[in-house]
């Protein structure tokens, strides 16, 4: 059963051609976003990893204000950053990373946003499946 928030979309289990996974959690405003994708039990997986934080709300004379973002895959920090936030409309960032997933092993991404000067939109963190290259189509 999927947690609130959470959503997976793939073949049924009782097809044989699994399509691909896609798991996502949409954190808000809140300043961490957890995403737990569970191991398979027969087969590899890759992952596109995309982690995105949209901030907003810095008014006109807010100096100083600043977003951070970072990111940790199965218990390892793989990326931080913290930049100035432009004045008037949203700013983001964004962070992307392929991920090869063994059988047997599940995948864990844990994205964490402060902000200071301004506020939290939206924090999000995707997972799509890729098709190994032997599970590619062929060419027609």
């Amino acid at each position: 059963m999927a947690s609130p928030g959470l959503t997976r979309t793939g073949a049924p289990a009782a097809r044989s051609a699994e399509a691909p996974e896609r798991w996502q959690v949409d954190a808000g405003d809140r300043p961490v976003a957890r995403l737990d994708v569970p191991p398979h039990a027969t087969r590899e997986r890759i992952f596109e990893l995309d982690v995105q934080l949209l901030v907003g709300g810095v008014s006109a004379g807010s100096a100083g204000a600043t977003h951070a973002l970072r990111v940790l895959v199965n218990g390892q920090q793989e990326w931080s950053r913290r930049v100035a936030t432009a004045e008037g409309a949203e700013d983001s960032l964004e962070w992307r990373q392929r991920r090869r997933v063994p059988v047997g092993e599940p995948l864990r991404v844990q994205a964490h946003a402060e902000v200071r000067g301004t506020r939290r939109r939206r924090l999000t963190v995707l997972a799509h499946e890729e098709a190994l290259p032997e599970q590619a189509p062929a060419d027609r």
